[in-house]
């Protein structure tokens, strides 16, 4: 059990950072770099939320493959956007991250960026740092590749 009875809009961060489909992997960076975030949403040309690019997509799509950083975040958005509603439990939404092995969990409300919930928040808002040790610990060996546990003992 991870933190029961709570739901996401309790402990979700309201203002999340967008971009459009079309805006460059350099500009993305340098929006991370100037809030001190990790992620930005994708919207498609109507503005509704499509893809996640995170500040690893930016290392391991583009910075490792030596792909030039005037390439856009939809091209290297992590796709399909896994997300939650804001009455969503907790314990639903936790199970749901470790599942896809994913840090930061979009929260929309009527196909509308709602805001974001983040395995940092559910250590600081709900007061559990166990819960998000638990959780982190889960997502990262879900992540992690098989030859690395082999070779670690």
């Amino acid at each position: 059990m991870y933190a029961g009875g709570m739901q996401l809009r309790e402990i979700m961060t309201a203002g999340v950072v967008t971009a459009e489909e079309g805006t460059e992997v350099r500009e993305i960076a340098r929006m991370m770099r100037d809030r001190g975030i990790g992620s930005v949403i994708v919207c498609d040309p109507e503005g509704a939320p499509a893809a996640m690019i995170t500040d690893r997509d930016v290392a391991v799509r583009v910075a490792a493959d030596d792909l030039s950083l005037d390439v856009t975040a939809g091209e290297h958005a992590s796709r399909p956007l896994i997300s939650g509603q804001p009455d969503m439990d907790l314990e639903e939404a936790a199970a749901l991250m470790v599942q896809h092995r994913i840090r930061r969990l979009p929260v929309l409300e009527d196909d509308r960026l709602a805001g974001i919930v983040t395995l940092d928040d559910i250590a600081v808002r709900t007061g559990n740092l166990e819960v998000a040790q638990r959780m982190t610990a889960e997502v990262i060996e879900g992540a992690l590749p098989e030859f690395y546990f082999h070779e670690r003992g």
